[in-house]
């Protein structure tokens, strides 16, 4: 690690200087300051994984500089406000109440657990648990509930888009709870679409555990939900799990776990959706390890998959449903790690444009990354006029995954701290840092 420094910046330079470059041009080649980069050729300052990208595109490096960078862990930590409503809502024996779930969890103890308090706050007027024991056996009640716990399911899904983990966690967790409590009364056919719609609400949960910056809560609700699943008879929720898990990976910075999490996905051979979502996931791997022919690869086959029909087109759709061309979004997520910033800009300008105006939570996600994407090309008094935008908005949603993403915005935009627009946009932003981080 002490060398580390010393050694990226002998091979920038003797790749700058074998280029035919001048300090000054590569400086204006990747938007840094000429200080800036004579300090990283020196050794005397550490380069960034960003850095690093920008250079290995400049130099067409082919990912040497890139390898060279030891990534430092974007792993989230629960804050004191959302992650602790994550941690609240875990699947373990250890709080308050306690309910049998199937045996075959991973969770501790096979079972979840909840504060009877929360559960009866967020919960005991919810439609699903106004339901009385047994109804869900009769054919004329069964099917019209579950058609009331999808549609519901869709209400919590827009929920999420509007608001944090801390409002959406207990009622998911309640919810979920109802349609188990159900389950052991109903007829075997109800009582696996039960425990199917059930597994869709713990998985959900798990993103909305990950959103609060509780990994360990957001792997648990994953595991509880696998089980569910495979207690209502679909296998292919544990298949969907490693995706899952490969984007906690991912967020944490480690594009080797992410990498391998989303092939071992795509070899269970599931569902086309999952599939198209597993590659989608490997090429964003690839993208942060900086190998654009496998990125690239891996989204052609997503793009493939997931534009075939869906299975079962009326179970809730698993995965992003706000986003209109997932593919299209994520090159450019994946354009912006592979060191071409006016690219993904380009990219995410377009997808951005195209998102609902309720899906509050996507707008600030891609908004804040195509502000980051700006700020990397250089357009620093636009990337500073999409923040503003959204600094309203970011601590209201209470997520840890877009708060990084603001964290290195604002880490790009301090290069420019003379310049008057982010002069302007600094108390915001530190404000909005701030309340992200309570």
């Amino acid at each position: 690690m002490l060398g580390q420094p010393r050694a990226f910046g002998s091979e920038l330079r003797r790749l700058r200087l074998a280029a035919g470059l001048s300090l000054n041009a590569m400086a204006t080649l990747v938007h840094y300051s000429k200080a800036q980069l004579s300090k990283v050729e020196t050794g005397n300052k550490r380069p960034s994984p960003e850095l690093a990208r920008l250079c290995d595109t400049a130099l067409g490096a082919g990912g040497s500089l890139a390898a060279l960078v030891v990534q430092p862990s974007r792993r989230t930590h629960a804050s004191a406000g959302a992650g602790a409503a994550a941690a609240t809502f875990l699947p373990s024996p250890i709080r308050g109440e306690v309910w049998p779930m199937p045996e075959d969890s991973t969770g501790p103890g096979g079972d979840l657990a909840l504060g009877r308090r929360h559960v009866v706050a967020a919960g005991a007027a919810s439609l699903l648990s106004l339901s009385c024991p047994g109804a869900a056996a009769a054919d004329p009640v069964g099917p019209p509930l579950i058609e009331a716990a999808r549609s519901l399911f869709g209400h919590f899904r827009t929920l999420g888009q509007t608001a944090g983990p801390q409002v959406v966690l207990p009622a998911l967790a309640a919810q979920t709870r109802s349609l188990c409590d159900l389950a052991p009364n109903a007829g075997p056919q109800i009582r696996r679409e039960l425990l199917r719609l059930s597994s869709r609400y713990a998985e959900y949960a798990g993103w909305m555990a990950q959103e609060a910056g509780n990994d360990d809560a957001a792997l648990q609700w994953t595991n509880r939900a696998v089980s569910l699943g495979a207690a209502g008879g679909d296998p292919h929720l544990a298949t969907y799990a490693l995706v899952r898990r490969a984007l906690v990976s991912f967020y944490a910075g480690d594009a080797a776990e992410t990498i391998a999490l989303a092939q071992r996905a795509q070899q269970a051979k599931p569902p086309s959706r999952i599939a198209g979502l597993a590659s989608q996931q490997e090429a964003q791997g690839h993208g942060l390890a900086g190998d654009r022919s496998a990125c690239l690869h891996a989204l052609d086959r997503a793009r493939d998959l997931l534009s075939r029909p869906v299975d079962d087109p009326t179970s809730p759709v698993i995965g992003p449903s706000f986003v209109s061309d997932p593919v299209a979004m994520t090159t450019g997520w994946c354009l912006y790690d592979l060191g071409h910033p006016r690219q993904a800009a380009e990219a995410l300008d377009r997808e951005v444009a195209k998102l609902p105006a309720h899906a509050v939570r996507n707008q600030a996600r891609y908004g804040v990354r195509r502000a980051l994407a700006h700020a990397t090309a250089g357009e620093i008094e636009h990337s500073c006029a999409l923040a503003r935008e959204l600094l309203g908005t970011v601590p209201l949603l209470g997520s840890a995954t877009i708060a990084t993403d603001l964290r290195r915005l604002a880490r790009t935009l301090n290069r420019y701290h003379t310049h008057r627009a982010v002069r302007e946009l600094s108390p915001d932003l530190a404000l909005a840092l701030h309340a992200g981080s309570r």
